[in-house]
């Protein structure tokens, strides 16, 4: 059998590391969540923009953005009473060029 070595990146990762990766990892292990995050891609969005998609009630969105906004993956900026949701950074759309 072939004996592995350990990388330095894993003997670095710590146990909080490893659920923060985990919990990323969740969050585009879901299609909703992914479509959204492909539609804040092009554009800074809100609730009713992203609820227009078929299939997406205002609550199920409203829902996923608030996961996405605790993970960190999205951030809201307030526009008189309503919030536009945009990625909270680039880090979502190099993931998703290297799995295309």
């Amino acid at each position: 059998m072939t004996e592995y070595q350990v990388s330095q990146i894993y003997e670095e990762l710590k146990e909080s590391d490893l659920y923060i990766l985990t919990e990323f990892f969740k969050m585009l292990g879901n299609p909703a969540r992914i479509r959204i995050l492909l539609l804040l891609m092009e554009q800074d969005a809100n609730v009713r923009d992203l609820a227009a998609q078929p299939g997406m009630p205002r609550s199920a969105v409203s829902h996923q953005l608030n996961l996405l906004k605790s993970n960190k993956l999205v951030r809201g900026c307030r526009g008189g009473k309503i919030i536009f949701y945009a990625l909270a950074d680039e880090h979502v759309q190099r993931i998703h060029r290297c799995s295309v």
